[in-house]
């Protein structure tokens, strides 16, 4: 038998550990390189501009602000005893025609620096779009139209933490289609809030229900709702004023009061359904996959309500058996102007601009998880559905028009349970 040679013998485990090192650094390289160019994809796509969906009525749309403080209330949230409610509101309408006219931008320069400074560098540059190169089709302070003595006016309100904004598509169509829209931010409530004066607001993380245990937010959401809904509140009453004296003119007498309606996402929907079971100046409202919170599910509403929900496949866990049970609790006792509506293969995400610009990347995912419909399309579908609506119980439009819907959308079905 021939003996090994120990030259051999000893270089043979230094060899195999060297193959695995140059295996382990290969990959290594591998996934560094992959980071570094899924990190440049995203910033390329941060930077590249998109359009949101036009507006499909026949009206110019132009947008405004206003900040309004409650000096009848003290701000339970603010770290400040005495301080007062104030709210920011946003106002699109329809808007004479005026081809010179400057494009209000999607969010305002201030706005975009607080967001990039409270969100964070990954999600401010690398997974949501730049607000700066987001082109909406509003245009910035002019003459609201001069087609009708006035317009309905219809209350928007965004869920948890959401600005306001990120529901221009929905707020621009509806006031393509004659109607004056009114949403809100409010400090302490809404993510971050910018005032003109250079305040910058900035929701506190224990007054975030989704950042508390079960028993926490149960409590935490029951102190919300009223805030939420007296802000509604306060807002239709400084609208009021708006349209009996506004100080520049413009909505003097353009805003008819008697035809006033809510929509909100989310937790703004329960906010929706609390306000018209508060306040009868509601005449119509409408829950955009929010769960109901209140007296209201108990007590109910009279008025013509519209529950459009997304797809949550087998409602077969304990906490979406309650919220359909109140949601049905509500419906069940509504007048026949009512419809309880799912868009298919959509997520709890689908009916915000949120939709169109975070990465696509991570939409994909939230796609592959929760839903597939594409994100213009589900738009389209609500924007269709939220103005037909109003049009049939605000405009006594046809409902004809709302029949049409479901040729048209055949991803939206009657939920009934």
């Amino acid at each position: 038998m021939k003996g090994s040679d120990p030259a051999i013998a000893g270089k043979r485990p230094r060899s195999y550990l060297h193959r695995i090192l140059k295996a382990i650094a290969a990959l290594v390289l591998l996934a560094v390189s992959g980071i570094a160019l899924l990190l440049v994809s995203l910033w390329l796509e941060h930077r590249t501009a998109i359009a949101l969906p036009v507006p499909t009525g026949h009206f110019a749309v132009g947008r405004t602000t206003y900040e309004w403080v409650n000096n009848l209330r003290a701000d339970e949230l603010a770290p400040s005893a005495g301080a007062k409610r104030e709210v920011l509101v946003w106002v699109w309408y329809p808007a004479a025609a005026a081809p010179s006219a400057k494009a209000a931008d999607y969010t305002p320069a201030p706005w975009r620096i607080a967001l990039e400074r409270t969100s964070g560098v990954l999600m401010s540059r690398f997974l949501t779009r730049d607000p700066a190169v987001v082109q909406a089709h509003s245009s910035d302070n002019p003459q609201i139209s001069r087609e009708q003595a006035s317009y309905p006016i219809v209350i928007m309100r965004a869920g948890g933490g959401a600005l306001t904004t990120d529901f221009t598509t929905l707020a621009e169509d509806l006031a393509s289609h004659g109607y004056v829209v009114a949403g809100f931010d409010a400090p302490y409530r809404t993510f971050v809030v910018v005032f003109k004066d250079g305040r910058v607001v900035q929701r506190r993380r224990e007054d975030d229900p989704e950042d508390l245990p079960a028993a926490e937010q149960e409590r935490l959401i029951n102190k919300l709702l009223p805030m939420w809904t007296s802000d509604t509140q306060f807002v239709v009453d400084e609208l009021e004023h708006l349209n009996a004296a506004d100080p520049s003119g413009r909505f003097t007498g353009r805003l008819d009061m008697q035809r006033l309606g809510m929509f909100g996402h989310s937790f703004g929907g329960a906010t929706a359904l609390q306000f018209c079971h508060d306040d009868s100046r509601c005449k119509a409202g409408i829950d955009i996959d929010g769960a109901p919170q209140g007296s209201v599910v108990k007590e109910g509403v009279t008025q013509p309500f519209l529950f459009l929900l997304s797809d949550h496949g087998d409602a077969s866990e304990d906490e979406a058996r309650v919220i359909y049970a109140d949601i049905n609790s509500i419906y069940s006792r509504l007048p026949n102007r009512r419809s309880l509506l799912m868009i298919q293969r959509t997520n709890h995400f689908s009916f915000s601009d949120q939709i169109l610009l975070k990465s696509h990347f991570v939409v994909g995912l939230l796609q592959l998880i929760q839903g597939g419909l594409d994100a213009r399309r589900g738009l389209a579908i609500t924007t269709a559905y939220v103005h037909t609506f109003f049009d049939v119980y605000l405009k006594q439009a046809p409902a004809r028009g709302w029949d049409d819907l479901r040729t048209a959308y055949p991803e939206v079905r009657d939920v009934q349970r």
